[in-house]
């Protein structure tokens, strides 16, 4: 299977000026590599069957002859190529000449593209030589190499498996370039042969625009531009090769190299698709374009199977990499404190009450309390931080949650649920030495009791902590603490929560606090409602009853973010934790969190408000809505399958 996976490449041969037979000898070395990878489409640079520079020699009969019959070798060496070709070459129309690029598949050409905007500033002076394709004729056609060809302005290449379009060189400038038009119009993946000569800092925003292209019409962008042995009387050629996919560079070439050099990555078309349908305004565009005339070519070849990925994929999703974590942690956490700031004014709220456990999602809770009281420019001990010791409480979460209160200088509460549970037991005529669902649900229940009352008492606010990945799972009690007047982690995932409170230990200048956050970082994920063990330590492990909550928030992203299949997320996350988890405990895994996701779906239809910080949420006012009553069947047999 290709998973929707289509492998791409974007080539630079070094070449000669002028000599075509050179240029299509430097091709085909690049072509064979392609075909060997499976790649698909493989694009080469403007022009880069004569090179770009040629000048004046354009306008001369012999080298649009010699193009015509290089491209001619070129088609019969790879009549048996599986691999559909870009090429680069001027095409003569009646009296004009035409910067063209050729779609070869099996020797034959299946389409030939015209460039629409001519550049004719800043140096360059295209239109001493080229026409552009906005005065041709409607169903114009040539004649090259024995091949008669539609030369279509607008021009859709349809395979079984994915729609294509190309733009070139100056197009990509425009304010409406031709690819948008044509990603509007279904193109998912478009093409971008350059001529694109080196100032300093241009490489910088030549990236930027790729990333904003694919962006802004949610495709895949793949860019070739010319290298070396263009001329460089006046201008130098770096040879910058790019491949994106909707506002990321996931590949890209070495610079200045005087070798020929592929790069090759995988455009991951399911999730353009799947991103595109959950966007209206892409939707809206597409009518607004409906009018516009574009001729389709189809080409019937399927995409080829898929053993392993060149592109790398990411085991953390949700967690920026490199010097964009402490910039990211920082905003998120500004973003989770200003949403509860205006939540606090809103509801003239006395107070902030919020359940102290010593554990990672209510420390980040507590943080951004006080942060929102800075920004208030109220007192922290107006928040009431309670602390409810049960059965399950450990003297390192205690001792963590007391330490972390008093520093943060919050008015402390310690009220034990033991007594209470232990009557209400008694109540329901529970026994107490069953340690079963009603046993720790009640303490969830009673922690919340305890929080609700207080809040009632002093005219405050109940903050919630339970965060994005136990919404999934339904990791949460019931009307215990699932519920609260404000959920401020609620669209934070377990696994970044642990990198902003880590981000926040490393930040501050109280040794106490820092030091209390890192080893509430590295404490063992648990609700602590079973008894500890006789050492006194954690005994119930969150982690080691629903999985992992790396592998939780990867199948997360995948699902929510993505749209993808548990097929497609399972051969994911064998490439992503290959050598971390085998291939049963990740089957395990992603079968438990398919299961909880449609069965706790009932929880977070009524969820309490909290802030979006990223591109996930399941808050059922805005992102996810879906039944409480579906079903999983479809998901868990295709969990079965693997």
């Amino acid at each position: 299977m290709s998973y929707g996976y289509i492998k791409v490449a974007a080539a630079i041969p070094s070449l000669r000026v002028a000599d075509c037979a050179y240029n299509i000898e430097k091709m085909l070395p690049l072509i064979a590599e392609a075909e060997k990878n499976n790649v698909e489409i493989i694009l080469f640079p403007e022009l880069g069957i004569t090179s770009y520079s040629c000048g004046d020699l354009f306008l001369q009969p012999t080298i649009i002859k010699g193009a015509e019959k290089a491209l001619a070798t070129l088609l019969e060496s790879t009549k048996n190529c599986e691999t559909i070709i870009i090429a680069g070459v001027p095409v003569a129309y009646n009296s004009t000449l035409l910067d063209c690029a050729v779609v070869l598949w099996r020797g034959e050409i299946v389409g030939i593209v015209p460039k629409k905007y001519i550049c004719n500033h800043q140096g360059y002076t295209e239109k001493r030589w080229f026409a552009s394709s906005k005065f041709l004729p409607e169903n114009a056609t040539v004649t090259l190499c024995n091949q008669t060809v539609n030369i279509n302005k607008q021009q859709l290449f349809r395979t079984t498996d994915y729609t294509f379009a190309i733009e070139i060189g100056e197009d990509f400038n425009a304010t409406i370039s031709p690819g948008s038009i044509l990603a509007a119009k279904g193109a998912e993946i478009i093409f971008s042969p350059a001529a694109n000569c080196e100032t300093a800092g241009k490489y910088d925003s030549l990236k930027e625009q790729c990333k904003q292209q694919s962006a802004r019409s949610i495709s895949g962008y793949i860019y070739s531009s010319c290298g070396y042995g263009e001329s460089s009387g006046d201008t130098v050629f770096a040879g910058n090769a790019l491949i994106a996919e909707n506002g990321k560079i996931i590949n890209n070439s070495k610079r200045f190299s005087t070798e020929s050099r592929l790069i090759i990555s995988e455009i991951d078309v399911e999730k353009l698709r799947f991103r595109r349908m959950n966007n209206t305004t892409f939707r809206e565009t597409s009518e607004e374009y409906s009018n516009i005339e574009v001729h389709e070519t189809f080409i019937n070849k399927k995409a080829k199977t898929l053993d392993r990925l060149t592109r790398k994929t990411d085991p953390s999703p949700f967690i920026p990499q490199g010097k964009e974590l402490p910039e990211r942690c920082e905003e998120i956490f500004n973003i989770q404190a200003a949403g509860l700031a205006k939540r606090i004014a809103h509801t003239h709220a006395a107070t902030c009450v919020i359940g102290i456990s010593g554990g990672l999602d209510s420390t980040l809770a507590l943080l951004v309390t006080a942060r929102a009281f800075d920004l208030l420019n109220k007192e922290h001990k107006e928040i009431i931080a309670v602390t409810m010791p049960g059965f399950g409480t450990t003297d390192r979460t205690y001792n963590n949650a007391i330490e972390l209160m008093k520093n943060l200088g919050t008015t402390i509460r310690e009220i034990s649920i033991k007594e209470a549970c232990i009557q209400h037991f008694k109540d329901i005529e529970h026994d107490a030495t069953k340690h079963d669902i009603t046993y720790e649900n009640s303490q969830a229940r009673e922690r919340t009791q305890i929080l609700m009352d207080i809040a009632n008492q002093r005219n405050g606010l109940v903050v919630g902590t339970g965060d994005l990945s136990e919404l999934a799972l339904g990791w949460a009690t019931y009307n215990g603490d699932h519920m609260s007047m404000y959920g401020v982690n609620a669209s934070v995932p377990k696994t970044l929560i642990k990198h902003i409170v880590k981000h926040i230990a490393q930040s501050n200048s109280n040794e106490t606090i820092r030091t209390t956050l890192l080893d509430i970082v590295d404490t063992p994920i648990s609700p602590e409602l079973i008894p500890a063990d006789e050492k006194g330590n954690i005994k119930q492990k969150t982690e080691d009853l629903v999985g992992p909550y790396e592998l939780h928030d990867f199948f997360l992203y995948n699902i929510i973010c993505n749209g993808y299949s548990p097929a497609k997320i399972f051969y994911l996350a064998t490439q992503a934790f290959e050598g971390t988890y085998d291939k049963e405990t990740i089957k395990k895994w992603l079968t438990t969190c398919c299961r909880r996701f449609f069965a706790q779906q009932f929880k977070r239809s009524c969820m309490p408000d909290g802030p979006k910080v990223g591109s996930c949420s399941l808050s059922p006012r805005g992102d996810w809505k879906m039944p409480t009553d579906a079903c999983s069947t479809l998901w868990l047999a295709e969990c079965d399958a693997l």
